[in-house]
């Protein structure tokens, strides 16, 4: 089964025949090889060297490479030429961003979608953390009021609130004693700011390399403005799923005191995970990915990563108008 690598140390990365050859930066540490056919994803943490005999290698096998800055924050990605190439695809998904009904069907379902896995989240922690009683209130409030909306704006105002409200509730169901605040992004203001952050920049290029094996384009989206420099069909497809995700793993990561505040860096007040911290966040959100569930349609057990894509193939049947698209909502 192919899985994704990270590296989190300097060096050069190169093509070494058949397969892909790390060299650390430090001489002493050894050269590392990695099967070509074992790789889904690459994600970069460290200093690379890297040239385009590379990157014509990992186009040529439809891996995406996604790099990360110093502080371990999303810097870009290397998403090679598509090879699932559907013009009738493009065209209808344009159609539907251009048609403002079409947009605003698509943007709503997104909304409802992401807000129905929060409440699932509130819900279940509901008495056994706190009560949450009045914030679930105040999120059901928002989402009753979704169908009186009538442009983008306002929909994304009632999902707004409605994580703020959610939000405010970590502090209860995580056993850290500080408050979170307002939500701050560029750069986090704080530790739980950090890990959420961090969170939904991993779900955000996890999400493009789903997208990256379908026919959609990934530029153009339907909640969030499409703009340059950015995949924005990830930041919808990541509202769906951050709570199951992103969420689920930094509760856990709190809670069995997996992350401690020493994994944060002090010297720039506690907003920047280190080296350390990091690593245990990647490994329970890549086992979260991989853990499955039994899927009610489907009827046989699918991983979190897979239901990331098979979300990206209800997007394309909704498009091509053979099934109305329906968000995946948690159920357990």
């Amino acid at each position: 089964m192919k899985r994704n690598y990270y590296i989190f140390r300097s060096g050069r990365l190169k093509r070494k025949d058949y397969s892909l050859q790390f060299i650390p930066a430090e001489n002493k540490k050894p050269k590392k090889h990695i099967p070509i056919e074992d790789i889904d994803t690459i994600y970069l943490f460290g200093e690379m060297n890297i040239n385009t005999k590379l990157l014509v290698f990992l186009a040529q096998k439809n891996i995406c490479l996604h790099v990360f800055n110093y502080y371990g924050f999303y810097s870009g990605s290397y998403y090679p030429r598509e090879f699932l190439l559907s013009g009738s695809t493009l065209v209808k998904q344009v159609q539907h961003y251009t048609n403002k009904k079409k947009r605003f069907e698509l943007a709503k379902e997104f909304v409802n979608t992401a807000i129905d896995n929060i409440l699932r989240n509130l819900k279940y922690y509901n008495s056994r953390k706190a009560n949450f009683e009045t914030a679930i209130k105040k999120i059901e409030s928002e989402k009753n009021a979704i169908p009186q909306t009538t442009s983008i704006y306002e929909l994304m105002a009632h999902e707004g609130r409605a994580r703020m409200v959610y939000y405010d509730c970590f502090n209860d169901i995580t056993i850290w004693n500080h408050t979170m605040g307002k939500r701050v992004r560029r750069p986090p203001n704080n530790m739980m700011n950090c890990l959420i952050s961090w969170g939904n920049s991993l779900l955000y290029t996890s999400a493009l390399s789903e997208i990256y094996r379908t026919t959609l384009n990934p530029t153009i989206s339907f909640l969030h403005e499409p703009g340059e420099r950015r995949y924005s069909l990830s930041l919808d497809l990541s509202e769906v799923f951050k709570p199951l995700l992103v969420d689920k793993v930094i509760f856990r990561l709190i809670n069995q005191k997996m992350i401690t505040k020493k994994d944060f860096d002090k010297n720039l007040n506690y907003c920047y995970l280190t080296k350390k911290g990091r690593k245990t966040y990647l490994k329970l959100y890549e086992d979260r990915l991989k853990t499955t569930i039994k899927h009610r349609k489907l009827g046989r057990s699918v991983s979190y990563r897979r239901l990331i894509r098979l979300e990206a193939y209800k997007l394309v049947k909704h498009i091509s108008e053979d099934k109305k698209y329906q968000g995946f909502r948690a159920w357990w």
